[in-house]
């Protein structure tokens, strides 16, 4: 596997941001293999180097103490937050209970696992979580392209030239985003369904860059990751899914 910087790392598992992980490599609370690390561009192979943040070892592929990856589908509702804790608010792990799994195998998630990616707080839809540290940088490195489909609710219908900077690309807080596929349009009533597919996303990249052409979003949810679809599953529960049927 590629070598990957240990601040990106450790952001990806949603420890902490990337610029809280600067902090704490800065610090000397971060360890690589038993050792100190304060290099700020230290890169690590996660399959091989064991990484402790603060005492704490974080789950890779080949180090953790779980055999058996988990891979879990939720619907995420809106209000809770795509972190591993709940300080600022309900946290999408405080739903892995029993009664909120849909299909067999139905328990309580006691494993430590994590989010791949983020949806914001009032954003809905589709979220998959693991303890798999090797799926998660793939599918949130931006070099594999992976597509997650969104279905944004504006409005007012797209106009021609907005659909042509959307898919092209856009500048955004003074850097380059790369457009959008849009997929298809619903009008329902005074509402309008986009559907587009991000392969390269950015931080709250949809809505910025439908809020510089002037639209505003009324909803945002996620419907596929990859493979993985949301299809029917009822918001707020989830089920296990298998690996093959992500990527």
């Amino acid at each position: 596997m590629d070598l990957v910087r240990l601040n990106k790392y450790i952001a990806s598992l949603d420890i902490c941001s990337r610029r809280k992980a600067e902090d704490l490599i800065r610090n000397g609370k971060v360890k690589i293999n038993g050792k100190i690390v304060e290099e700020l561009g230290t890169k690590i192979d996660p399959e091989k180097d064991k990484v402790e943040v603060e005492s704490t070892q974080i789950i890779s592929n080949s180090q953790s103490p779980i055999s058996d990856k988990i891979y879990i589908a939720l619907n995420k509702p809106i209000d809770y937050i795509s972190s591993t804790t709940n300080i600022q608010g309900a946290s999408i792990l405080d739903l892995l209970v029993q009664a909120n799994c849909i299909g067999k195998f139905a328990r309580d998630i006691t494993e430590r696992v994590y989010p791949v990616g983020r949806l914001d707080k009032d954003s809905e839809g589709l979220i998959l979580i693991t303890n798999d540290g090797n799926l998660t940088l793939e599918l949130t490195h931006p070099r594999y392209e992976h597509e997650k489909e969104y279905e944004v609710t504006i409005t007012e219908q797209l106009s021609r030239d907005a659909k042509k900077i959307l898919t092209k690309g856009m500048i955004i807080n003074n850097g380059l985003v790369n457009g959008i596929e849009i997929k298809k349009e619903q009008h329902l009533g005074k509402r309008v369904i986009v559907t587009v597919i991000l392969r390269e996303g950015k931080n709250r990249q949809i809505k910025k860059m439908f809020g510089q052409l002037g639209y505003s979003i009324i909803a945002l949810k996620r419907t596929r990751i990859c493979k993985l679809k949301l299809s029917t599953l009822p918001i707020g529960k989830w089920k296990f899914v298998k690996k093959e049927n992500i990527i």
